[in-house]
């Protein structure tokens, strides 16, 4: 199913408030697609909400696997109102090992939904991530028309450049790199 802001939004509310009924409370953060979304800053849809790390005690810890608690009732709500089971991703939770980029907790923006905490990736950290996504998924992916619209700066992207370099040390990525980083420039 193909979410948009307003139905992500609306599972999030229920997501919450199911956890409160249950007594449980986490915290979440979350990048790519649903979390643009979340934030206004595309309009297209998605098909998930990618989640990159747990916030426990303050420090980013592996999402993978979910909380029993948490996966079982997000897989309820996304059951219950269509969005499927896996409308919670934590494919993305492997970036954590590698590092997000510097200062990634200070720029997050933090929506509360009773039970359930979700920390947004800021503009310029999605950035890094569509970037490093485009690399791998090619000049025609969502990612790199994300990246697009996110409507970078030189220096973002030079920044960006520089974190995904340091999650892909090997030559064929740094290739495939400068080839995204090519296309970009002629977007403009």
């Amino acid at each position: 199913m193909e979410i948009d802001s307003r139905s992500l939004e609306g599972a999030l509310v229920i997501l919450g408030q199911l956890l409160a009924d249950r007594g449980h409370y986490y915290e979440i953060v979350a990048i790519g697609g649903g979390s643009l979304l979340l934030l206004g800053l595309i309009e297209r849809t998605t098909k998930d909400l990618d989640v990159v790390a747990l916030l426990k005690n303050g420090q980013l810890a592996s999402a993978d696997p979910l909380p029993a608690p948490l996966l079982k009732a997000a897989q309820g709500v996304g059951n219950v109102v269509k969005l499927g089971q896996d409308w919670l991703n934590i494919g993305p939770s492997s970036l954590l090992e590698g590092g997000l980029p510097k200062g990634f907790l200070n720029r997050v923006h933090t929506h509360h939904y009773k039970g359930l905490t979700v920390h947004l990736a800021d503009r310029f950290d999605q950035i890094c991530f569509k970037l490093y996504a485009s690399v791998d998924q090619g000049p025609h992916s969502k990612h790199f028309t994300d990246l697009i619209i996110l409507q970078p700066s030189s220096e973002e992207i030079e920044q960006a450049k520089n974190w995904c370099i340091s999650h892909d040390v090997s030559e064929a990525f740094a290739i495939e790199l400068d080839k995204a980083l090519e296309v970009l420039d002629g977007s403009d």
